[in-house]
């Protein structure tokens, strides 16, 4: 079964299996302490669980990391997959529309697809490495916005020092806070916001992988706080900064950070 293929049928298990647990006190019940070191949730644990069982009969992989239950292995031939089972759970819980099951497939290291489904509009942003990046099987792009004073960007707000954007805000068109960085991720890929920020440190492979790539093949810019590469190891409990844009405004973007 192709990944991609197989990605659309694990959304639609875990649509179904927390359609009734969104905005419920239910899903924001705490389970345990995850592999990332951070509340796992029931509404986590269900989405988890559809997709453990997914591949314990279709083992597309050798290796997952995902974000409860750590790394888990697969009689799979090769490659490893980054799963984020609810990106946005703060947003589920409360019945934000705003959460995102996302799945990044990667060999030797290298990330080459990957799906990033909104649990509440059902839209799905895709990409394949070297070919480009779709939203329901239409080309997307990032936008032409070349002027801070016309952009619109993301900031990740939980927990973090306000200082370090204060002069950027200052240039930019727009804050929005989303609060679901794969989803993010994403729209920066089809146009609908111009950068992403992440300066706490925290984000992880689980978060970024799918939605990274999303950004990039569409032809926008992902890179550290410094401007260069971003590399996350294979480990949840190690996070990121990040600044992600359409590329046109990056380097503007990164200045202004300095």
């Amino acid at each position: 079964m192709e990944f991609l293929d197989a990605c659309s049928i694990l959304a639609r298990d875990v649509q179904d299996a927390i359609r009734d647990m969104v905005g419920t006190e239910k899903a924001g019940r705490t389970i345990r302490i995850g592999a990332d070191r951070t509340p796992t949730k029931e509404i986590d644990q269900v989405a988890e669980d559809c997709i453990l069982a997914f591949l314990e009969d279709h083992p597309l992989c050798r290796t997952l990391i995902s974000e409860e239950a750590g790394k888990v292995e697969f009689p799979g031939k090769a490659g490893t997959i980054f799963l984020d089972p609810i990106d946005g759970t703060y947003n589920a819980v409360a019945g934000i529309p705003f959460y995102a099951l996302s799945l990044a497939y990667a060999e030797e290291g290298v990330v080459l697809q990957g799906f990033v489904r909104d649990l509440a509009s059902g839209e799905t942003f895709t990409a394949i490495r070297g070919k480009g990046a779709w939203l329901d099987d239409r080309p997307v792009t990032a936008s032409k916005i070349s002027n801070l004073n016309e952009s619109a960007m993301s900031i990740y707000g939980r927990k973090f020092d306000p200082r370090r954007v204060m002069h950027l805000g200052q240039k930019i068109r727009r804050w929005r806070l989303f609060g679901a960085s794969a989803l993010e991720l994403s729209y920066i890929g089809c146009g609908r916001i111009d950068g992403f920020i992440d300066i706490r440190g925290t984000l992880r492979v689980t978060d970024a992988a799918a939605g990274m790539l999303i950004c990039t093949e569409a032809g926008g810019m992902v890179s550290d706080l410094e401007g260069m590469p971003i590399h996350f190891p294979d480990e949840v409990t190690i996070g990121r900064c990040m600044v992600a844009t359409n590329g046109i405004l990056h380097h503007k973007v990164i200045e202004y950070l300095r």
